[in-house]
């Protein structure tokens, strides 16, 4: 795995997939043309996030002709976006998808729905069902929306599966303001660094995360996308509230090295995992006594 990667730190417009359609279509052609082989975008980058009762307006099949553009411009450069996705059997899903040479190559649906705080997913949208890994002809790829990452179930079938960069897209608003020098005062993009970087140390892969800038509801999304490398470290990141794109390079060679140098994959016990799992208790609930 060799590749240009470029991270688009976006603003959708709410509802106004033609414009955001448009904007994707500007930024991929820029991307093409500077040397990228991959775009990475946000969060429900398509439509925006508090789509609530639009959700069953805007969410399109996968062979829906408004994505005949990208799929087209998926044969220059791959492009990875979100987008609220209508299945056949009237579900709606937060959805990944990742487009290459010209068609759909495979989707993420959103697997962990947050319906708490200030979220409501559950309402309008179904759970995904499944942890596919992308087989790309620029390398293998995990694909986790936003939740999706803060759960280790996800993390951890990637881990096994041997994927060279997890590809994490989202619309997280900033909160807790506080004295948080370099990721835009806000604390919980501390949270998020922490919780991407130990994601890359875990899986010693890539961690590239899009999420998105500007305001809907009221809400602020802050930003802050970033690349860490597989010994965990943050390579480079978007300071400040703005769209803006990130370029870098992931390798082979970097990747090698740190497994080299840290054997977790080669050391790894997946079948005393899988051992526990089947003599499990069945998962309570924060309303089951733990001694029931």
């Amino acid at each position: 795995m060799d590749l240009r990667l470029s991270i688009a730190q976006t603003n959708p417009v709410l509802g106004d997939i033609s414009k955001n359609l448009e904007e994707h279509l500007r930024l991929a052609r820029a991307a093409a043309a500077d040397g990228a082989d991959l775009v990475l975008f946000p969060e429900l980058s398509l439509t925006g996030y508090f789509l609530r009762d639009q959700v069953f307006d805007l969410a399109m099949y996968l062979d829906a002709p408004e994505l005949e553009p990208l799929l087209e411009l998926s044969k220059a450069v791959s492009i990875v976006f979100g987008m609220a996705e209508r299945h056949r059997d009237g579900r709606c899903f937060n959805s990944m998808v990742f487009l290459e040479d010209g068609k759909v190559l495979g989707v993420h649906r959103k697997v962990h729905l947050v319906s708490y705080g200030m979220f409501d997913e559950s309402r309008d949208f179904a759970p995904g069902e499944e942890w596919n890994t992308i087989e790309s002809r620029l390398g293998r790829f995990g694909l986790f929306l936003c939740e999706d990452l803060w759960h280790l179930d996800g993390q951890y079938v990637r881990i096994l599966d041997r994927v060279d960069a997890l590809l994490v897209a989202s619309a997280g608003p900033g909160r807790g303001v506080g004295p948080q020098e370099g990721a835009q005062g806000f604390e919980s993009l501390g949270t998020w660094r922490t919780l991407l970087s130990a994601a890359a140390m875990h899986s010693l892969s890539y961690v590239a995360w899009a999420n998105r800038v500007g305001f809907e509801d009221g809400v602020a999304f802050s930003g802050g996308s970033a690349l860490f490398g597989p010994d965990g470290r943050l390579r480079t990141t978007l300071d400040g509230l703005e769209e803006g794109e990130l370029s870098v390079s992931l390798t082979s060679a970097e990747l090698h090295r740190a497994r080299q140098r840290t054997p977790l994959l080669r050391d790894g016990r997946p079948e005393l995992v899988r051992r526990a799992l089947g003599s499990a208790p069945p998962q309570a609930t924060d309303g089951d006594s733990a001694a029931s």
